[in-house]
């Protein structure tokens, strides 16, 4: 939300206003926990990512299911989440057209805030410990899953589905490079390398378009 304050009223580049939050979260992770990592989670809390249900479904999986539906539905579906794409293709026609672009941006950074806490949650129960570390360098894979996916960083145009594709994909190359003994290093250029043609990509497709 308060991202989205910074965009909204003080009219902060939304890349610039993201960045400058990551910091001041990370700097007050730090300081709350004195940088040390914090373990020793109940049983129930680490089960969430382990007990399988009907021999393949985890509680974290299952959550992440529904979630991808619910906003599916909702992108498609609502005439809000329709809003949202009018919103990213062109703010400014959006606002001329009485879409309240202010308000919408502010509960969009608001319900992003509130999936970056659940994402944090299940990697706690995951790891069965946390620190303020945890999750460095995600935001790389998170724009290339949805980069891939089809959504354009210019904005206007991406779905759920597709960004469900891009998460596996990014997924199994980070798993494949694992299992063959790559250096994390060497899968963060990947990674790069993979963000930079998929932007590329974007870019010419809107160009030929």
């Amino acid at each position: 939300l308060v991202s989205g304050l910074l965009v909204t009223v003080t009219r902060l580049p939304p890349f610039i206003a993201t960045l400058a939050m990551m910091s001041v979260a990370r700097g007050l992770a730090n300081m709350i926990t004195d940088g040390s990592q914090i373990v020793g989670f109940p049983n129930w809390f680490t089960n969430l990512s382990i007990i399988r249900h009907f021999g393949f479904l985890s509680v974290t999986v299952g959550l992440m299911v529904v979630l991808a539906i619910v906003f599916a539905i909702f992108l498609n579906y609502r005439a809000t989440g329709r809003s949202l794409y009018a919103v990213g293709g062109s703010a400014e026609v959006a606002r001329l057209s009485g879409i309240p672009v202010r308000s919408l941006t502010n509960w969009v950074y608001a319900i992003c805030g509130v999936l970056a806490g659940l994402a944090g949650i299940v990697l706690a129960a995951r790891l069965d410990s946390v620190q303020p570390s945890s999750g460095l360098g995600y935001e790389l894979d998170t724009i290339a899953a949805v980069v891939i996916g089809g959504a354009s960083l210019s904005g206007g145009v991406g779905s759920i589905g597709g960004t469900a594709v891009g998460v596996l994909i990014i997924g199994v190359l980070r798993n494949g490079l694992n299992l063959l003994g790559v250096s994390p290093f060497i899968q963060q250029v990947v990674i790069g390398v993979v963000i930079a043609l998929a932007v590329a990509t974007d870019t010419w497709r809107r160009r030929a378009q």
